[in-house]
């Protein structure tokens, strides 16, 4: 190990960091000061990689769980040659930066997850961890191992403060996810004080509990910290925390503080740190030039590591060119596999939970690399995979069917990593109201631009007997208010099958399914053409003429609910129109939103849900035949009778 060159590297991530950071006026220069070494051996001597292919699929995984620390990932990756420059750099914080306040995945080379969020991380990188098992079972022979890799974590203590870390850590354990190894920075420093004042229960003990295999060292020692890293590697079946004793703003007159942990050191005490690190405080951006010539020298060794596997691949691809078929559709997203989509018979009672049933099995056919589960609901929601590979477990890494227990925010933020690292295909299913425990991972994941599947089923206020904790109501609107998040809302079970093959057929988003508890029937559509206008957001379920009277717009259940009141009205024409993608719809051109609409002059919108969003398709506030409060605990039929919310008031509604 060249400790000279690695010293170097270090000074260099703590010269870039907190000149970056004073330009910008903004950032955290704690962590790049206090954890600078760890990252020089760990991209210098313990990563698989090669900066010059930073998607190389073998490639080990580094996941930022504290993002605030963003400068210590861009100096390194610019130090080891990644495609990030040293004006990247001295943009740190500037709108258009690829050097943004905290990484963003898909924006910057070299950057494996959208880190901010604190404890994300971890579950990103657990996820990460899982998928290479999954893989690793799928494609290894036993002539040929193509997947091979570790997934590593930097966490601080706001990372294991937050309740996301212990959800995806104790599954994690409990899956001995051997090939996964945290770093924890154990600075025991907060921005409002010492750890102290929050933080003091035993974290080794925690994580032992969990089932990890705990390692104690100093942030200081690079030769300590390699061997380390070999001791957790050598345990298969655990993965392993490392904890790393650390000063938080190390070198800088602060040091030890809070106050270096989230603010610029200021013009003074940037000069003082220079100098205690044997920099000239009058020069800026400064680069060792030994950290240069370090990574130079390791250039032809990470290229060769490439270029092994490549031959490797290359000669496995050969021997089995079915399984090699399946490799690239699992990393293209395409399909490798055949199944028919299940029909439905008009007039048939079939809840949508259960249409999404037979669509997951038939998908599953379809995409080998579809895996899924369910926060200890697999039999409500009807998410259970019957394909082959049976329940995943540390005995069974080809299993597909994934055993997440009930750990929603956990499990969203796994599937994210899953997806994140490539060549799998994540859904997670839970009940609708608890996407409230998943929505910061679904925002993650809509900035991620990762396409999981969401599949939320008991709707409505027709949960019932469950009551208001159960029944979401605002729910469907505070999903499609995350952008670039795709709510989809099937009214029938023939809907739900034109819902599963848009989301799989979905590159850059992930997609929520919202889905009926209840049975509804399957209704006739005057529409030749519905499954096409369907996938474009909205189309016309009952035409009522050219020029109806009034067009009632529907989603999910209501869409039933809408044609029974319809049937109810005399003397007047009226138009039904299923909506399975607002958001979508609103985005087409006038011509076809007016296609589908009609020329009536009285817009109705039926949602069993809050108004918000619905505002502008009506001319009159009491055309929003909606749910503003709270359900009640009740048969399902009872709870709409005491709101309102019924096919016979509708119908009322509609002859006003």
């Amino acid at each position: 190990m060249d400790l000279n060159g690695i010293a170097a590297v270090a000074k260099s991530i703590r010269s870039l960091s907190i000149d970056a950071i004073q330009k910008a006026n903004s950032g955290h220069p704690g962590l790049p000061l206090g954890c600078a070494e760890l990252a020089a051996v760990l991209y210098g001597e313990i990563l698989k990689h090669n900066p010059a292919d930073s998607k190389w699929a073998d490639r080990d995984r580094f996941v930022l769980s504290a993002g605030h620390g963003s400068m210590l990932l861009y100096s390194i990756l610019h130090l080891s040659g990644y495609k990030v420059s040293l004006d990247d750099i001295q943009s740190f914080r500037q709108v258009g930066s690829k050097c943004p306040g905290h990484p963003e995945f898909g924006w910057t080379d070299g950057v494996e997850n959208t880190s901010g969020p604190l404890g994300q991380g971890i579950a990103i990188g657990v996820g990460m961890a899982l998928a290479e098992t999954m893989l690793a079972a799928k494609f290894n022979t036993e002539k040929r191992t193509i997947v091979d890799h570790y997934t590593y974590v930097l966490s601080g203590e706001g990372c294991l403060e937050e309740g996301v870390s212990s959800e995806a850590s104790s599954f994690a354990g409990h899956n001995k996810l051997g090939k996964l190894i945290v770093f924890y920075d154990q600075n025991k420093i907060s921005i409002d004080g010492s750890t102290d004042i929050t933080f003091t229960e035993d974290i080794g003990k925690r994580y032992e509990a969990y089932g990890w295999q705990v390692l104690r060292g100093d942030m200081y020692d690079v030769e300590g910290i390699a061997k380390l890293v070999e001791q957790a590697k050598a345990e298969t079946e655990k993965p392993t925390l490392i904890m790393l004793k650390s000063v938080i703003g190390k070198f800088a007159p602060k040091q030890g503080t809070p106050s270096v942990h989230g603010e610029p050191l200021g013009v003074d005490d940037v000069a003082a740190t220079k100098k205690n690190l044997g920099l000239n405080p009058d020069e800026f951006f400064q680069v060792d030039p030994e950290a240069y010539k370090y990574f130079e020298g390791k250039k032809a060794d990470f290229a060769k590591k490439e270029e092994d596997w490549k031959k490797e691949f290359d000669a496995w691809a050969k021997e089995n060119p079915e399984l090699a078929k399946q490799w690239k559709a699992s990393f293209d997203g395409a399909e490798d596999g055949t199944a028919d989509d299940p029909k439905y018979e008009v007039g048939k009672s079939v809840a949508t939970r259960t249409a999404s049933g037979d669509m997951i099995n038939a998908m599953g056919l379809r995409y080998s690399y579809l895996v899924g589960g369910s926060a200890d609901l697999k039999g409500s929601n009807k998410s259970g995979m019957k394909c082959d590979g049976g329940t995943y477990t540390p005995d069974n890494r080809a299993g597909r069917s994934i055993e997440y227990g009930i750990r929603e925010f956990g499990m969203a933020s796994i599937a994210l990593g899953m997806s994140a690292h490539g060549g799998i295909r994540p859904f997670v299913a839970t009940y609708l109201v608890f996407s409230d425990y998943m929505r910061p991972s679904i925002r993650v994941a809509a900035l991620m631009k990762q396409p999981v599947i969401y599949d939320l089923t008991h709707d409505s206020i027709y949960v019932g007997e469950d009551g208001p904790t159960h029944q979401p109501i605002e729910h469907l609107a505070s999903l499609r208010a995350i952008p670039n998040v795709q709510v989809l809302r099937p009214g029938d079970a023939e809907e739900t099958v034109v819902a599963w093959n848009m989301a799989m057929a979905s590159k850059d988003h992930p997609v929520v399914f919202a889905l009926t508890r209840q049975n509804v029937s399957v209704y006739a559509k005057e529409d030749s053409s519905w499954k096409e206008n369907a996938a474009r957001g909205a189309y016309v379920v009952k035409k009522g003429g050219d020029n109806p009277d009034v067009t009632v717009i529907a989603t999910g259940s209501e869409v039933s609910m809408a044609l029974e009141a319809a049937a109810k009205v005399s003397g007047k024409s009226v138009r039904v129109v299923s909506v399975l993608d607002k958001t979508l719809f609103e985005r087409q051109d006038d011509l076809f939103r007016d296609s589908v609409l009609g020329k009536s002059s009285r817009k109705i919108v039926v949602e069993a849900g809050v108004r918000n969003g619905w505002e502008f398709y009506v001319s009159d506030r009491k055309d929003l035949f909606t749910i503003d409060r709270f359900g009640e605990s009740g048969p399902a039929k009872k709870v709409a009778e005491s709101l309102g919310f019924t096919a016979e008031n509708l119908a009322s509604l509609i002859e006003s």
